[in-house]
């Protein structure tokens, strides 16, 4: 899901670039997040996956549905109206996402490459594989099987720009439909997306495959239109889309990485193998710091200048000591984590990271 809440956008050079300062801007994207992030232990594939949409092989019969997908903002919106899950599985090569969408009536009228897919019915695909909340990857796809997909210096909230211009190379997909696509006269079931995304194409993350153990953020969105058929055809009521989304994010808006999910890398296969989702060793410092930093937007937005003072933020004790320093535009707040022998940062962008060797 691209930022689509009313910003102006000029498509250049193949990026799109938002008409908006919105590092100085305060919105929801800044609201702190009540939610709990999902997690998913993705296991080693078993055997060979073929790209055709149909979640069919043996590798596949092994790995997790996981928890249906809920609306976006959580409890606060009715729960969606169509199921929505998906199942995970990975290999020396590739990433592999399978979804299963329920939909009585499947239609896409987009086929070129980097069309703006969620104008149709889509699914969505979120990857930060360090958690830094920068240098991230966005993937949509139809029922016709076309793809965008973009890369993120970092988030429409601080001014980040969706570069258009990135492809996934080498990336495999494949949809299938238990129906009929763009048939109104009969009653479908649902379309099936299936994934191959291979690790070389993260280029800035680098081309090794995942440790076992290690954790990337994660998530995934449905966004689904209310319909009517006029002439025999499908034409979108005018009225705000449906966003399903997988881990939710508080807000109608999927660019805020923080909130995503955890996906979880294990050698494992088999469900019966699978172990238990282990939480970062600096989770409860990244809370910590994320609410250093929606304090800091609410401060920048109602004094003009972030605070230089953590007691003018006047946060509760955390469970580390938290260091802060700054000048009116920028800060940069930290805690260490004795558990790591590290510190962890994070500054007026949102991006955290941490001195970890």
């Amino acid at each position: 899901m691209f930022f689509r809440f009313g910003l102006l956008v000029l498509l250049l050079n193949g990026c799109l670039w938002p008409e908006i300062s919105v590092a100085q801007t305060f919105s929801t994207a800044f609201k702190p997040f009540s939610g709990t992030p999902r997690n998913y232990v993705v296991t080693r594939a078993s055997g060979s996956v073929a790209i055709d949409g149909h979640l069919n092989e043996g590798a596949w019969q092994h790995a997790a549905w996981s928890e249906d997908f809920t609306d976006i903002e959580g409890s606060r919106q009715p729960a969606p109206t169509y199921r929505t899950r998906i199942k995970l599985l990975w290999d020396e090569k590739y990433l592999y996402i399978g979804a299963v969408l329920q939909e009585p009536h499947v239609w896409g009228t987009l086929k070129n490459h980097d069309a703006i897919i969620f104008n149709d019915n889509d699914f969505e695909v979120f990857i930060d594989p360090d958690g830094d909340t920068h240098q991230y990857y966005e993937l949509e796809i139809n029922a016709l099987n076309t793809v965008m997909d973009l890369f993120m210096v970092k988030p429409y909230r601080n001014g980040g720009n969706a570069m258009l211009n990135w492809d996934t190379k080498g990336l495999l997909t494949a949809v299938s439909v238990n129906g009929t696509l763009n048939n109104p006269a009969d009653t479908d079931s649902s379309w099936t997306v299936e994934m191959a995304i291979p690790f070389s194409a993260l280029r800035f993350f680098g081309d090794g495959i995942p440790a076992n153990g290690s954790t990337w953020r994660i998530n995934f969105s449905r966004v689904e239109w209310d319909t009517d058929v006029v002439d025999g055809k499908y034409v979108k009521r005018k009225k705000p889309e449906h966003n399903w989304v997988w881990s939710q994010q508080d807000i109608i808006n999927m660019h805020a990485p923080e909130r995503w999910g955890y996906l979880q890398f294990t050698t494992a296969q088999g469900t019966g193998k699978v172990p238990a989702f282990i939480a970062p060793a600096d989770d409860a410092a990244r809370k910590q710091l994320w609410e250093v930093y929606y304090a800091q937007q609410a401060y920048h937005a109602q004094n003009r200048r972030f605070a230089t003072k953590a007691a003018d933020l006047k946060l509760p004790a955390g469970k580390y000591q938290l260091e802060m320093e700054g000048i009116s535009q920028q800060f940069t707040a930290s805690v260490q984590v004795p558990e790591m022998a590290a510190r962890i940062y994070i500054n007026q962008e949102g991006k955290i990271w941490s001195d970890k060797k």
